[in-house]
């Protein structure tokens, strides 16, 4: 079974206001996807759409709140409306809580990055298996964001690092029960891009497992938005399960 061409698919993807997201949906406006940008902030979708320039049309702002199983419905619900159809979902939304021993962290932190970079990347799944199992061609591809996390832990990011790890058991149930339906379930793992919201912390520096703190060697963004796009454009009967783009000198290989 074969896929449209790139620039037939439409795309679904969530955390689209800002960093990875919106240079993934900018990526694949420019290979003239259709791109529904999702995510809480209003005017960060509006900023992306603008960002677009001249494949403006292309992009298309629903907010929503993956932590929130109505919200997905409704975002889905209202893809499927304008479309017709759900080609790719790139589960993005995630977020980051201030480095905290683990056995400082507040329950109501460690339940708001559960609720958003674990159940939101399963309520969005859950929702895309949905669509692509009923629609005609059937099934897609989902694209979960994991993180050099979901493999080697940082210290004091127990919340991050257990969200991320449960990722990957997502998108290795995900790919195992999408077969039946020429659903394609992959993950990339990035250490380390550069995007406004990050080069910040970039420069600061992390805490390595020593307890140190040192800077480590970043990459631009448009190089993981170049990896997604390729997953996205490969037919539905190749699938790349894991990939992980980094820095090329990143602490990862050999971490610790």
């Amino acid at each position: 079974m074969t896929t449209a061409r790139s620039e037939e698919k439409v795309c679904l993807v969530t955390g689209g206001g800002s960093g990875i997201g919106r240079a993934v949906a900018l990526a694949l406006a420019n290979a003239n996807c259709m791109v529904v940008v999702s995510g809480r902030r209003e005017e960060a979708l509006a900023e992306t759409v603008q960002l677009a320039g001249t494949h403006s049309n292309r992009v298309i702002p629903l907010p929503a709140d993956v932590a929130q199983a109505d919200s997905v419905r409704q975002l889905f619900a209202n893809t499927c409306e304008k479309f017709g159809r759900l080609d790719v979902l790139f589960n993005n939304a995630g977020i980051h809580l201030p480095a905290t021993p683990l056995e400082e962290i507040p329950l109501d932190q460690w339940q708001q990055i559960v609720a958003v970079n674990l159940t939101g990347t399963f309520l969005c799944m859950q929702e895309a298996f949905r669509i692509m199992q009923r629609q005609k061609p059937q099934g897609g591809r989902i694209i979960n964001n994991g993180s050099i996390s979901a493999h080697v832990p940082r210290p004091h990011a127990a919340g991050y690092n257990a969200t991320k790890h449960a990722v990957t058991g997502l998108t290795q149930s995900g790919s195992l029960e999408g077969r039946k339906y020429h659903i394609a379930v992959g993950q990339i793992d990035i250490g380390n891009a550069e995007t406004p919201m990050s080069s910040e912390s970039l420069k600061k520096g992390a805490m390595q497992a020593d307890g140190k703190i040192r800077q480590e060697p970043s990459f631009d963004v448009t190089h993981v938005a170049e990896a997604v796009r390729y997953m996205v454009e490969l037919p539905l009967e190749a699938n790349v399960p894991f990939v992980t783009v980094m820095a090329t000198s990143m602490p990862y290989i050999g971490r610790g």
